[in-house]
């Protein structure tokens, strides 16, 4: 068991050494880099619980985080942040007039057991709210010590801002700017991003994410916010691939002996980043299958090294659409090009291939898969039919089908059930103001918000 305490450096300079709580307030290191553990935590595997999601996740912290936080702070911090269910689902064939009881699925989906590690139990219904609820307790535990003030940005392209907003909305000494793309977003993502929230600027900007991405970190270069003391709630932030590697480690001790191979649906590349991380703490994995759609920049990188970052293009799984993803810059920190390569399989998919994900998923299994999910299935699918792998598949199902009705109602043909989550939201005042994608302009609203509205 790891007994020292963890610092973080940069991505681009060792010289950086900083603890937990003041690498989650600045976001960014002052060089511009991305914060990583200097030193790795590697964990006894077999000492963690698997009772729960909650215990399972305690039993990982004590370790990995030994040092940095007690154990009170971490049980205070599972309860505050990560409270909610978190089910691996075995998809199974629909059951004939005879079939008595449904076997694991092996059809064409692959050659092993499949299952679904269902992340969007949470208030915003998506994988975010592990990170953004995490990040909301670092930060207040944070500002408790300073007496400090932040202002957190970030860019969203459909889930990453509902629960940044929804997490520290209220919070003493917390601002939050959301950025999305304008028309790149579902109705239901955009309702649950402007709801109007205490503390909470919405930003409806005229580009794309990777314009979105640009502002936020043009906006620490800008001196004229030097006041507003910036930080990104973006997976940029270290707070929030933290708590993404315990849902890996939870799907591991799920499976007892078993050693899982995982898909993972990916845009920025945080989710994928948080499960190299938990791998280079001890996680048995197989590999790893980054399932991209029509931005497929990282696929490529993976059989060539000089691949180039890509404009992003509009597609129904839109919160993958990232064309430059920030977590590459960590990737390539932690593992070489070889090992990525080794360790990770990138596959893209269509929009069409998409849906066709959706329809086959659903008439072979009932199973309802959103469109990111539907990415990670056919990825799945595909992986199967490729290689004879051992060992049982676990699909990350990142977003809840229900904030997508009508590209479930065009792939199924099945109208959702509205959760309550999103009940709520139908009669909650709503407030956002258009952006150009101008430096100036975001320098401006932010400095004439009135924030105490």
């Amino acid at each position: 068991m790891n007994k020292a305490s963890v610092y973080f450096q940069s991505t681009r300079s060792v010289d950086t050494k900083v603890r937990l709580l003041e690498a989650v307030q600045m976001g960014l290191a002052p060089d511009g880099g991305l914060f990583i553990p200097q030193n790795m935590p590697v964990v006894n595997w077999d000492s963690l619980s698997s009772s729960s999601f909650a215990d399972c996740s305690a039993s990982f912290l004590y370790q990995w985080l030994s040092g940095v936080m007690s154990k009170t702070q971490i049980d205070k911090m599972i309860g505050f942040a990560l409270n909610f269910d978190v089910p691996m689902v075995p998809l199974t064939p629909r059951p004939s007039d005879k079939a008595v009881l449904p076997t694991p699925f092996v059809t064409s989906l692959g050659q092993a057991e499949t299952y679904v590690l269902e992340l969007f139990h949470g208030p915003t219904l998506s994988f975010k709210d592990f990170g953004a609820r995490t990040l909301a307790f670092l930060l207040r535990e944070r500002l408790r010590e300073t007496k400090a003030s932040v202002t957190i940005l970030v860019a969203t392209s459909g889930d990453t801002g509902s629960a940044v907003a929804d997490g520290l909305s209220g919070i003493e000494g917390i601002r939050v700017v959301l950025l999305y793309p304008r028309s790149q977003v579902s109705l239901v993502q955009e309702k649950q991003l402007i709801v109007k929230r205490e503390g909470v600027l919405a930003l409806r900007v005229d580009g794309t994410f990777d314009d979105c991405q640009c502002l936020v970190k043009g906006a620490f270069l800008d001196e004229t916010l030097s006041a507003m003391h910036l930080s990104t709630a973006n997976s940029i932030n270290i707070g929030r691939l933290i708590p993404q590697m315990l849902y890996y480690v939870w799907a591991s001790k799920q499976l007892q002996n078993s050693v899982p191979q995982f898909v993972v649906p990916s845009g920025n590349l945080g989710n994928l980043t948080a499960g190299v991380m938990a791998y280079k703490s001890g996680l048995p994995v197989t590999q790893f299958v980054a399932a991209h759609n029509a931005n497929d920049f990282f696929p490529k990188y993976l059989k060539n090294k000089d691949a180039v970052f890509e404009p992003s293009v509009q597609t129904i799984s839109n919160a993958m659409d990232v064309g430059a993803p920030s977590n590459f810059e960590r990737l390539t920190s932690l593992l070489t090009q070889s090992e990525l390569s080794r360790m990770i399989k990138g596959i893209s998919f269509s929009n069409h291939e998409t849906l066709q994900s959706m329809e086959k998923v659903y008439d072979e299994t009932g199973y309802i898969a959103d469109p990111h999910t539907a990415v990670g299935l056919a990825a799945s699918e595909r992986v199967g039919s490729e290689i004879s792998r051992k060992g049982p598949t676990v699909v990350l199902s990142t977003a809840h089908p229900a904030k997508f009705p009508d590209i479930v109602k065009e792939a199924v043909g099945v109208k959702m059930a509205v959760p309550p989550q999103l009940t709520k939201l139908s009669n909650q005042p709503v407030q956002v103001f258009d952006l150009s994608p101008s430096q100036s302009e975001l320098s401006l609203a932010i400095l004439s918000h009135k924030w105490n509205r």
